[in-house]
This record gives C-alpha cells, structure tokens and sequence, in this order.
C-alpha cells in the first residue's frame, strides 16, 4: 500500500466521521449491543487505514459490507455468551434525551431501532438477521451480502426472505405517536404507585407481555410475563418491594420512544433500588408489550439528569 500523507490521512477520517452514525446503525441493528456495533465500527476504520482507498468505488459501501461481517462474527460469538445469560435476553438499550448532541439520537429515530422491533430480529439466525438488516434497511445488494456470508447470491436471497418473512409473521405493533406513548406510560406509573390494581390492568391490552432482563445481577421477572393481571400484581408488587413514588420516575427516550428512567438509589431502609429504563409498545390504545432493562450492564450509559422536554417525532424508515 502507498504510504498515506498526513493530509490524506486527515482527509480519510473526515470521510469516515461522514458515514459513522451510518455505521453505527447498521451494527447495532446486526448486534442488539451498543458496546458491540462501536467495537465493529473501530475495526471498521482500521482496516480502512489499511486498504487501498484508491481502489474503493464507494468507500461507505465498502464500509458497511465490512461492519457487516464484523456483526456477523459478533452474533455467532454472542450465542454462546447467551446460553450461559440468566434470565430472558433483550437488546442493549439506547438512552438519549431531546436536547442531546449525541450522534446516536439520530440513529434510534429509525422505526426498525424501537426495542419491540429489535426483540424480532433476536429470534432470527445470525445469516438472516444480517441478510435482512443489510437488504432490507440499507439496500446492499445480494451479491455484496452473499460475500458477507460467505454463500452463494441465492442462499443470501433465501436468508433475507426467511428473515423477513418472521418478521412480517411475529407483526411488531407499530411505532405508536410519542404523546400516547408518554400519556399511557405517565397513568401506568401514577396507578402502579399509587397501588391501584384495577387501574394498571385498565392501561395494559389483555395480551400484554412484558420482559425484565436482570442477567442474574438485578431482580427481574426470570421469564417473560404474560396477561394484564399477571404483569400488574409484579408492577405492584415490586412498587412495594421498593416503596417508589412517583418522583423517581424520569422521561427519556428509549430507542427512540418515550420511556422511564429510574436512576439507581437507596430507599428509606437501606435497600437501593436498580437502574431501570422501561419502554412500551402500543397496540389499540393500551401497553400491549414492556420492556424493563435492569441489568447493570446494559445501562452503564444514562444520559445526564435534566429538566424534560419535548422529544423529537422518530420516523420509519424506508
């Protein structure tokens, strides 16, 4: 390779920043996990300084076929850390506020990065899941994806197929408008400190599932909840294992929709209470699906404490 001149070297990072968020999303989407997709982007740019950028065609192409693989190799890897995981699995959350200049508050505006959206993909094998998300959300033809997964442009075409055919079968709700979001999320917190059962059960739709992930470092639902009932007597009962006010709770953006923060915090007897970030999927006006993050691990970047404001509207994505 040419030995590179400073100015092009200044010149190859500033194309690169051009495309990170790019980047950024395109692994996340791959991998569920912040620290993951940054680790992928890293190596991404690395091997850039290392290729003949004379002899790329479309740098950010080249860059995301590469994140790509990158991904691929982190999921199979991350099958196995999963199977010695406690408890159920969920995505590492994204947290961002409104005013915040984090480039990652731009990435989870995209509907495919909301949490209920998310959870689908984790059903789907590592081949399908990045066959889909490069075909489907960023338009990579299949001969490119083929060569990320090292098979033929068909087997690409029936992986993406597979993917998306789940995808259309498990029928995430849709992004519902962040108002409703904060409006039910804002009544669930009031009846559920308040102890009010009948009035939680009114706010969850009868199909209501909701997912706590603990990791076996922090207490949460060991399986998926199901029914209104059942998941309103574990809301309350842990309201009261707890003893929370409604003053704990904070807005924030979760992915991208609206949700509830609670930071970390002693309560009157000594206990402390665990980070949580909840987020909701809507579905005929009630929480037809929530997911708690407890786990410490996939909280160790909450966004600095500050008066709330209105979110910006996310958008789907094409």
């Amino acid at each position: 390779m040419a030995e590179v001149s400073i100015s092009g070297t200044e010149e190859l990072a500033a194309e690169f920043e051009r495309h990170r968020g790019h980047l950024v999303g395109v692994a996340y989407r791959i991998t569920g996990t912040l620290a993951d997709a940054e680790d992928a982007v890293q190596e991404a740019w690395l091997r850039l300084c290392r290729a003949d950028v004379d002899e790329l065609r479309d740098v950010r192409a080249w860059l995301t076929t590469v994140v790509g693989r990158l991904g691929l190799d982190q999921l199979r890897s991350a099958a196995v850390r999963r199977e010695r995981y406690v408890g159920p699995w969920l995505p590492e959350p994204i947290l961002t506020t409104p005013d915040t200049d984090d480039p990652l508050a731009q990435v989870v505006l995209d509907d495919d990065v909301r949490m209920a959206a998310l959870v689908v993909l984790e059903r789907l094998t590592p081949e399908q899941r990045v066959a889909f998300v490069l075909h489907d959300a960023f338009a990579v033809p299949f001969a490119e994806i083929a060569s990320v997964l090292g098979c033929s442009v068909e087997a690409a075409r029936q992986h993406a197929s597979r993917g998306r055919r789940a995808v259309a079968d498990a029928d995430p709700p849709p992004r519902a408008s962040l108002d409703e979001q904060q409006e039910l999320l804002g009544e669930l917190a009031t009846a559920v400190t308040s102890g009010d059962l009948d009035a939680v059960v009114r706010l969850l739709h009868p199909d209501v599932v909701m997912i706590g992930v603990g990791g076996g470092k922090a207490l949460a639902a060991g399986r998926p909840l199901r029914g209104s009932r059942e998941v309103a007597n574990f809301l309350l009962g842990l309201a009261r294992i707890y003893g929370l006010g409604a003053e704990v709770f904070e807005p924030v953006l979760v992915n991208g929709d609206f949700g509830i923060l609670v930071r970390s915090q002693p309560t009157d007897d000594g206990r402390m209470v665990p980070a949580t970030a909840s987020v909701a999927a809507v579905r005929d006006g009630r929480i037809v699906a929530l997911y708690n993050v407890v786990n410490p691990d996939k909280l160790s970047r909450l966004p600095k404490p500050g008066p709330a404001a209105a979110p910006p509207q996310p958008h789907s994505s094409s």
